[in-house]
């Protein structure tokens, strides 16, 4: 169905990020509305991040599915402290919050954005690889998410990618355990 070529380059977009108020209930929507899964529910995590200059730490539950050649996220804040999610919906919410692009050069991605005027509101350092979320807010209405290409990373998505493609209908939502998956 979905047989798009994995798109190249520095500034192609891959993933569209939701904020959601319950990410299980809005995976099986997704799946159920506009037939998108499965979607893999990763286990809470607290996330240590640069926020707005200080150390912070945030904690989310994501899960991500694959519609064609582009990621669905939807990530749900646990916690109540401030963060590049609270900014968006500070008394929560839902809707599109980034999108997000892989790069390779990622200083040089992050120093391309700020000299354009744009602020770096976040950056994630750990998990294999470095994320940043600038803000362009006011001229696009979403942030745009930087990620720092890895080979363990990429795996990641072509990982994700082949899985929703073979994906026959059944256990559209499916939760990441130390096991492997199980379905909701």
């Amino acid at each position: 169905m979905y047989e798009q070529s994995w798109p190249e380059g520095d500034y192609r977009f891959f993933q569209l990020g939701f904020l959601v108020d319950d990410v299980i209930a809005a995976a099986e929507r997704w799946a159920r509305v506009f037939g998108v899964g499965p979607f893999t529910v990763l286990p809470r995590l607290e996330t240590a991040c640069m926020y707005r200059g200080e150390e912070s730490v945030h904690e989310v539950q994501i899960a991500v599915s694959q519609a064609g050649p582009v990621q669905i996220e939807l990530i749900q804040q646990l916690c109540d402290r401030p963060s590049v999610y609270r900014d968006f919906f500070p008394k929560g919410g839902t809707g599109l919050h980034q999108l997000c692009t892989v790069t390779t050069h990622y200083e040089d991605k992050k120093a391309y954005y700020t000299g354009l005027g744009y602020e770096l509101t976040c950056e994630i350092i750990g998990r294999g690889h470095r994320v940043s979320y600038i803000d362009t807010v006011a001229d696009f209405g979403f942030f745009t998410e930087v990620v720092e290409s890895s080979a363990g990373f990429l795996a990641q998505l072509a990982q994700i990618s082949q899985t929703c493609a073979d994906w026959d209908g059944v256990d559209p939502v499916r939760l990441l355990t130390r096991d492997g998956y199980r379905p909701r």
